[in-house]
């Protein structure tokens, strides 16, 4: 006959309760469910062996981090050794809530656990009664303990990361997107705004960001000269272009407008520009996050998609998680589901079809391409997501494997091996690393040798403030100081 032993982790402490004719109870586990409420009940059945409390809130969140990882703490492994060492040679079971756990805890100590049957309940019964099955506990205390310990795991498992910083990533992508939007929609607007009092001023100047900027300077197309042709010629990069604005603005047929109107015109306008000139520092930004924290994926595939994939997955780990077969299919889910459905052709692409590669492929090779890029998009990905060192390496090689496959469809040319490119990928990243390690032992060395100057120097400063001070003796006419005379404690004292 087996005792049992079921392991509660608690934020306080491991504790091991040992519950009473194990095999009866696991007999009639429908009346063990409906007594585990009443703590009378309870009680006769399971009682409390042992209790190992948390030195300090350190070891609490240390031990807590490796029980979710399913890793068996020192101190839990050394508790349940002492623990279970006291019982010698009897028979015993270890009940545990996760199975992970369990075996790792078999294989440490050898003691036979199990997760399943009568346990579930008593531990179920045991959270519910803690506080009362443990002297000097109160549900106060407890909940304290539970709440404390809760703030600081969820701390350390949202702990900010600059270099794995994805969240960034998929807000800027997002806000890239909605700026684009918006900066075309409002480029739209003063477009039709403006051409009301200067018509002309459209087709000479396209680009959107140019006429908002031509449009803000112009104002008044009757006050234009040929003074302003130089400031005009910066706006538009072109002096052709500058000059054919202000021949037409002399002979335009536009509508004349008051004043409060193109004080409205340039406001507007000022808008649009600001919004271009931010929409280019936010791509920017989003070109050096992805540098950070996915460089090989933004060389294989570029910024703004790489950032969709990311943005699409949920995380950088999410999409590194994820088959080539998803990757290449993720953001066509729609379509994926539709062609099930209806039992026609799935989607052979996603958000990567924005990617050059598959415009260039030819209209019978795009499935095919869209297919290797995935599979190098997902190798990327999990390089970019496990390495410790961020390198744009495997990209830059994972690219040029994807352009030598496009040769092979178009001309027949027989790309090299993967294994060959790989271990040749490896070896160029080792010798980053390795240059980059020396790199920074240089910037130390000369930090170290810069701080040991600086203390010399202060010490120098120091002794020569000193030798001043003793030549002297700290006036300002540089005279000596006269000593003092001692008095003769003794010879006073015979006086007195």
């Amino acid at each position: 006959m087996s005792n049992l032993y079921v392991l509660y982790e608690h934020a306080a402490g491991f504790s091991l309760f040992s519950v009473k004719e194990f095999e009866e109870v696991s007999m009639f586990l429908p009346q063990v469910e409906s007594s585990v409420t009443d703590l009378a009940k309870f009680n006769s059945i399971v009682k409390l062996a042992g209790f190992a409390p948390f030195k300090t809130a350190i070891a609490a969140l240390e031990n807590i981090n490796a029980i979710s990882e399913g890793i068996v703490p020192q101190d839990l492994l050394s508790f349940l050794d002492d623990f279970f060492a006291k019982l010698k040679k009897k028979k015993c079971t270890l009940g545990i809530a996760d199975a992970k756990l369990g075996a790792a805890i078999t294989e440490a100590i050898g003691v036979q656990c199990s997760h399943f049957g009568v346990v579930p309940e008593i531990l179920r019964g045991v959270r519910f009664h803690f506080a009362k099955l443990v002297k000097g506990f109160t549900d106060k205390s407890a909940g304290v303990a539970q709440l404390g310990l809760g703030h600081s795991y969820s701390r350390a498992k949202v702990k900010f990361n600059v270099h794995r910083s994805d969240n960034m990533i998929i807000q800027s992508i997002a806000l890239l997107d909605q700026l684009d939007k918006d900066v075309n929609t409002f480029s739209m607007r003063i477009r039709e705004w403006y051409s009301y009092h200067f018509p002309e001023l459209v087709k000479i100047v396209p680009d959107n960001y140019m006429f908002a900027k031509a449009a803000k300077f112009i104002k008044d197309r009757k006050n234009l000269t040929q003074d302003q042709l130089e400031d005009l010629e910066k706006i538009v990069m072109d002096s052709a272009k500058a000059q054919a604005i202000i021949d037409a603005a002399k002979m335009s047929m536009g509508m004349d407008i008051s004043i409060v109107d193109l004080m409205n015109i340039e406001l507007f306008a000022e808008r649009v520009v600001k919004l271009s000139e931010y929409r280019k520092k936010l791509s920017t930004y989003l070109h050096n996050k992805m540098n950070l924290v996915a460089p090989n994926l933004q060389s294989l595939i570029g910024d703004q998609v790489g950032a969709r994939l990311i943005s699409h997955a949920g995380s950088l780990t999410n999409l590194a998680k994820y088959p080539a077969s998803t990757v290449q299919i993720l953001g066509a889910e729609k379509a994926l589901f539709r062609a099930l459905k209806t039992r026609s052709n799935t989607p052979k692409y996603g958000l990567i079809y924005h990617s050059s590669f598959i415009g260039r492929a030819g209209l019978k090779n795009k499935g095919r391409i869209s297919r290797f890029l995935a599979n190098k998009c997902s190798i990327a990905s999990r390089i970019d997501c496990f390495l410790e060192q961020p390198t744009s390496v495997f990209g830059e090689t994972l690219k040029q494997q994807v352009e030598d496959r496009l040769k092979f469809y178009e001309s027949g040319d027989v790309p090299r091996k993967n294994i060959e490119v790989m271990k040749e990928a490896i070896e160029a990243a080792g010798q980053e690393a390795a240059v980059t390690a020396q790199s920074e032992k240089k910037k130390k060395k000369k930090k170290r040798a810069a701080d040991d100057e600086g203390e010399t120097n202060g010490a120098s400063n120091g002794n020569g403030a000193a030798a001043e001070a003793e030549n002297g003796n700290g006036n300002d006419d540089g005279e000596p100081k006269k000593k003092k005379k001692k008095k003769n404690k003794n010879k006073e004292a015979v006086e007195a």
